[in-house]
């Protein structure tokens, strides 16, 4: 019984399972050397005594079709008085004295498979409840475009599409990691992780800033291109607490120590509001917005802006006007006095009012026309690290923080 329960705790498996694992293929070994193959056979044992008692099953029915599995009421009634149809008489048999040791090395195999089964299970159980939160983890190795990932029990799966473009990975270098899905395919549970989903940005806010833990503030929405920039939306419950200043933390310590741990990767912090106009003004910034015509029907907006205001809104390759789209969901359409509408082709269905403010950084693929003489090279060093913007668009971090309560870090 001591070698049962150092297996239990060697392999993190509850004693119970360890026992049932082990009764189970002592049964099966029984049958196969001396009982049938269609017999049930079960077994037991008793944790305090260690005795182990075999018993072959049969099912009692009203008329006997398969005699190795059944038996007759009749029958049923000599041995327990009680039986009824339906239910079950247990033949106690008795192997011979040398059967212990042949039945342990034939029911060897079926006990480590058993235990690997019972292992798999615990871990799958383990990982699954963790979908959804960020894990730490050690590169174990890299596959080609594919990163293996130490995270305790299991490895975690990087894939190429859940890693960050500003990441560079070593074997042994410590990351922290975002729990996507845990499947079952194969052999040994499949733990899916990301350094590029955006819900990893809502779940390094949720450990620095107090005030989304307490439900003061909410991260209403996020678009992320992994690994050079991310636009969050956010809100205040509580008039006296500013949400823009809440992420940023006194002196910007609390997004800076966000962006630690994704890199070169840039955040701007937008206000939410339920006002699409609005909404789209602030998800634009660092660019100050003229005007804003809503086409709803179409999931549509035409902004304007100042001449020198362009670029900004626009942003490197189209990167701001892009993530303000996904951030709202909407397609934006820039205008400025004199020249072509900068024009955001939407190549997949429209969404529905219902997924505005989708986390989803597929939502859509747009093409950016007409920018190369309106983005400069150097657009992306005039854009601050960190963009935060409240109810004024383009208000800066600092100036953000002079007018709240200063939250601390």
């Amino acid at each position: 019984m001591s070698a049962i329960t150092q297996i239990a705790e060697e392999k993190g498996i509850s004693k119970e399972i360890v026992l049932d694992t082990v009764a189970t293929a002592i049964a099966a070994a029984y049958r196969k050397d001396f009982g049938q193959k269609e017999q049930l056979v079960t077994a037991t044992i008793d944790p305090k005594t260690e005795k182990v008692r075999i018993f072959i099953v049969h099912k009692i029915v009203e008329e006997v079709e398969d005699p190795i599995r059944e038996v007759s009421l009749e029958d049923a009634k000599k041995t327990d008085p009680e039986a009824q149809i339906d239910g079950e008489i247990r033949e106690e048999v008795f192997p011979p004295a040398e059967y212990g040791r042949v039945a342990a090395q034939t029911a060897k195999q079926v006990i480590l498979q058993r235990l690997r089964e019972a292992e798999r299970d615990v871990i799958f159980q383990e990982y699954k409840s963790k979908e959804g939160e960020i894990i730490s983890g050690t590169i174990q190795r890299i596959e080609g475009d594919v990163v293996m990932v130490d995270i305790g029990k299991a490895s975690g799966i990087l894939f190429p599409s859940e890693q960050s473009r500003s990441d560079h990975y070593y074997v042994g270098q410590r990351v922290k990691v975002y729990v996507v899905e845990v499947q079952t395919s194969g052999k040994d549970p499949q733990v899916v992780v990301s350094r590029a989903h955006p819900e990893m940005i809502r779940k390094l806010f949720e450990t620095e800033v107090p005030e989304i833990t307490g439900g003061t503030v909410e991260i209403k929405a996020i678009a992320r291109e992994a690994g050079v920039r991310s636009k969050v939306a956010v809100i205040s419950h509580q008039e006296s607490i500013d949400p823009v200043g809440s992420l940023v933390g006194r002196r910007g310590v609390r997004v800076q120590a966000v962006m630690a741990e994704i890199g070169d990767e840039k955040i701007d912090i937008v206000l939410w509001d339920p006002d699409p106009k609005l909404f789209i003004t602030n998800a634009l910034a660092p660019a100050k917005v003229r005007e804003v015509e809503i086409k709803e029907a179409e999931r549509m907006a035409k902004i304007r802006v100042d001449s020198d205001q362009l670029s900004l809104a626009i942003g490197k390759a189209g990167q701001n006007v892009r993530l303000a789209s996904k951030l709202t969901g909407y397609q934006i359409e820039v205008d400025k006095e004199g020249m072509p509408p900068i024009v955001l082709e939407e190549t997949k269905p429209e969404i529905s009012e219902t997924e505005i403010g989708s986390t989803n950084t597929d939502s859509y693929n747009v093409v950016i026309t007409e920018t190369d003489q309106l983005v400069g090279s150097n657009q992306e060093d005039q854009e601050p690290k960190v963009d935060a913007q409240s109810e004024s668009a383009g208000d800066s971090a600092t100036e953000t923080e002079e007018n709240t309560e200063n939250p601390e870090s």
